[in-house]
């Protein structure tokens, strides 16, 4: 039977590898906030289920058949980040943690609807596209994170890092969003980066600059 605790554990095994992440059980006992017997009970689950397996050092790896039920749920997910933005109107930066909670209980007829609304737009209102694309497919498509990008050029905002409320709400305050233009003015021995929007400035920090990519201009 799918719960949603298998969802669950089955959509952050495929978002953290898109990430970049090396996928232990640590990594799902931080990503959801879980103890790790929770998570050793967990993947004893999935794999009986024939939904994920876990070698010999520990890696945790989808199967066929989890990954598919992991993209189902992340696309349900965006699907319903759109509908709380396009259609309700909510801001950007609320809209991941409703759609944590309701991607579970759409029905297939209802996400039907949905797309014929909202056509089938594949990213999401923060930019993050249902390829799951991992940092390096990132790089060699022209996307990098802002902390790599060169001094006196400009980029595009491409995606933010979507999980953090606080930092998407600093975000958007800032113009940081997808779509938005920006300048990298300089970068600072301290790791920090001064942006450029017209004539105003900004100053990320590191923390700050790794969770946006942009592509140039």
């Amino acid at each position: 039977m799918l719960t949603i605790s298998k969802e669950d554990y089955l959509k952050a095994i495929a978002t953290a590898e898109a990430e970049g992440e090396i996928v232990i059980s640590a990594t799902l006992a931080r990503w959801l906030s879980v103890t790790q017997p929770a998570v050793t009970a967990a993947l004893k689950r999935l794999r009986k289920d024939g939904l994920a397996w876990v070698n010999a050092n520990g890696r945790v790896r989808l199967t066929a058949r989890g990954r598919q039920i992991a993209e189902r749920t992340i696309f349900r997910h965006h699907l319903i980040e759109r509908m709380l933005s396009e259609i309700f109107g909510l801001p950007w930066y609320e809209i991941y943690d409703e759609a944590e909670r309701l991607e579970h209980v759409v029905s297939p007829e209802f996400e039907e609807k949905l797309v014929e609304k909202l056509g089938r737009n594949d990213a999401c209102p923060h930019g993050n596209r249902l390829g799951l694309e991992n940092p390096e497919k990132r790089r060699r498509n022209g996307i990098w994170p802002l902390n790599e990008v060169q001094e006196g050029q400009k980029y595009v905002v491409a995606s933010v890092y979507e999980r953090d409320r606080k930092l998407l709400q600093f975000f958007d305050q800032e113009g940081i969003r997808p779509g938005a233009q920006i300048t990298v003015h300089s970068k600072h021995y301290d790791g920090t980066t001064t942006l450029l929007f017209g004539k105003r400035s900004l100053r990320l920090g590191l923390p700050a600059t790794q969770k946006v990519w942009v592509k140039q201009a």
